[in-house]
């Protein structure tokens, strides 16, 4: 059941669906808008670089919280400060960013910097590592090459280890669960996956790593069960596997318990076996960050909204597969934006992968496409549709139709005397 909270946006939004289409077609947005290249949370449901940089700063904290952090009654460490100058590093930043590295009575800058030049980065990347990750110098070298030991299990060289660290400095000196990491990349690499995929997770899904091997075995295992309970075959299931962690390495993070019961809800609404997989597949294992109540609240918006039957909502959620992944919140405001800009109801029930555009990207488009003299309001919403590379290729196709001069068969030919 829905919520009163959802079922009054539902009939909001539907009154203001009525008055506008009872209204006819509303004029475009005027101005200049600010376009950002992002896609879509669906459209590009790779990994989520983006909570990268939270994560690490969760990291930096929880490492700051071992340590003394009272920058009024400590003083800074001297040494600390004159072997950071030493090696040109910016103490300012230091100071500005995490002051709390210096207060600390003991530190490694020079054995860490020399581990750091061992693997062959230079005077400058030193600086930069410790400038953006100066809590290094509070890990013991014995931790240090310890880690380094770690990430060389997949890693080609010491090469490409170091601009690894050079990119994700605070990653690489989380040193919290080393057994845990170190089973865990054995096991990535028993299930098949190859060494560069593990480094990319290394660096950009660094918790899945912190797990207890136990705890990720369990996922693929309920994984792998579903997946053949589905009628997948034994010999697609460890690519579908492999392709599934690949995509989305924070499948991991979810309970087994969570993966059971948003199938099982699936299920319940008359999907196939089929058609669950197809789905898996589509949103690349972000279907088990849902709830079955969200799900559920996404479904009937979108079943008001196209006052479609079951079998047809089925349908446009195998179409598009935002529908099922948003909240209703975000359905809500992408669908009130097309309708602003003058598209019908019934324009975006027939292409609904549009809604898995933001807004704005929405709003880019069609100034892109108005100014072609291209009037999305009375045509198909394909142009509209995609990435960024297909809509590039819709509209340099609209604009090469436009400038190519039309040949008059009849027309005299002009000939200088």
């Amino acid at each position: 059941m829905v919520g009163p909270s959802a079922a009054r946006r539902g009939s909001s939004l539907s009154i203001r669906l009525n008055s506008t289409m009872l209204r006819g077609v509303t004029h475009g947005a005027k101005g200049t808008f600010t376009f950002l290249l992002v896609r879509s949370r669906h459209s590009n449901l790779g990994l989520d670089f983006s909570s990268v940089r939270t994560e690490a700063a969760n990291r930096s904290f929880l490492i700051r919280s071992t340590y003394t952090t009272d920058t009024k009654s400590r003083e800074e460490n001297k040494k600390t400060i004159e072997r950071f100058h030493r090696l040109s590093v910016d103490i300012k930043k230091i100071r500005r960013l995490k002051e709390w590295v210096l207060l600390q009575d003991v530190a490694y800058v020079q054995e860490i910097a020399g581990i750091l030049q061992e693997m062959g980065a230079d005077e400058a990347a030193v600086a930069n590592i410790l400038e953006r990750c100066p809590e290094a110098v509070l890990r013991t070298p014995a931790e240090i090459n310890s880690q380094r030991a770690l990430w060389q299990l997949v890693c080609q060289n010491e090469k490409q280890l170091i601009k690894l660290i050079e990119q994700f400095p605070e990653s690489f000196f989380t040193t919290e669960s080393h057994e845990n990491q170190k089973a865990n990349i054995l096991f990535f690499q028993e299930l098949g996956l190859k060494n560069n995929i593990i480094t990319r997770f290394l660096t950009s899904a660094p918790s899945i790593f912190y797990n207890p091997v136990e705890k990720n075995k369990d996922v693929i295992e309920t994984l792998q069960r579903n997946y053949l309970s589905l009628g997948g075959s034994d010999a697609n299931m460890k690519i579908w596997i492999l392709k599934l962690l690949s995509q989305n390495p924070f499948i991991l993070l979810n309970a087994s318990t969570a993966i059971r019961e948003n199938l099982e809800f699936l299920q319940k609404n008359d999907f196939t076996d089929h058609e669950v997989l197809q789905l898996l597949s589509k949103l690349k294992g972000f279907i088990f960050q849902l709830t079955a109540s969200t799900m559920q609240e996404s479904m009937l918006f979108s079943k008001r909204v196209f006052k479609c039957s079951d079998q047809e909502l089925k349908e446009l959620v195998l179409k598009c597969p935002a529908l099922l992944y948003y909240s209703v919140p975000v359905l809500e405001e992408r669908l009130e934006g097309l309708l602003k800009e003058g598209i019908s109801v019934a324009q975006i029930k027939e292409t609904p992968m549009v809604l898995e555009l933001t807004t704005q990207i929405v709003q880019y488009r069609i100034k892109k496409l108005s100014a072609l003299g291209y009037d999305i309001k009375s045509g198909t919403l394909e142009s509209l549709n995609g990435t960024k590379k297909d809509f590039e290729a819709s509209y340099g196709k609209i604009q090469s139709k436009k400038e190519r001069p039309i040949f008059n068969p009849v027309a005299p030919i002009r000939v200088e005397d």
